[in-house]
């Protein structure tokens, strides 16, 4: 009888008679305690990215003032909605680990051959998942050409087009 109780009351509790046998296979990291899914695990050597993109995800409205004042030292604008690039110091991951809920932190992937100076920066495109592309030397040629047909008088846009389709039904012409 005794014994039925024991497990019974051990069952309700949900008191364990084994021990965590797992425990002894934890990793120290500093502060961290990593469990491996496996005893010989190695993990591959990261180089953290020196730059990183943030985006503000959620609004600036309705956050308290201190929330909104790292925002501001970060580079943001209350009404523009465009990624920061911040360096990866420990000073800017603090405030970023701040706000972490009202942001998304891309690391950036750059590519071995940066160039030196500042007018080589036009060939590279940065993606949304943070990858750096090298889009190579813009032909000047091309670029005045596209200029010129973006700004010239002659092309209609769709307000010119509506309004002189406008004017053609109103005077029957269309019909």
């Amino acid at each position: 009888m005794e014994s039925r109780l024991n497990i019974l009351l051990t069952f309700v509790r949900g008191y364990r008679q084994y021990s965590k046998a797992w425990l002894k296979d934890a990793v120290t990291y500093e502060k961290i305690k990593y469990f491996p899914v496996t005893k010989d695990h190695v993990d591959p050597p990261i180089t953290p990215s020196k730059v990183l993109m943030v985006h503000r995800v959620k609004p600036w409205k309705g956050n308290p003032y201190w929330e909104k004042n790292i925002l501001k030292n970060l580079g943001f604008e209350e009404k523009k909605k465009d990624p920061v690039f911040v360096k990866n110091t420990p000073e800017i991951c603090a405030m970023l680990w701040r706000v972490k809920h009202l942001v998304k932190i891309i690391p950036l992937k750059l590519p071995k051959d940066l160039p030196n100076t500042v007018d080589d920066l036009t060939e590279y495109y940065i993606h949304e998942n943070g990858t750096v592309y090298n889009t190579g030397k813009l032909d000047p040629v091309r670029y005045q050409a596209t200029m010129e047909a973006k700004n010239s008088i002659k092309k209609m846009n769709h307000y010119t087009i509506r309004e002189q389709l406008r004017l053609k039904w109103i005077k029957g012409i269309l019909i």
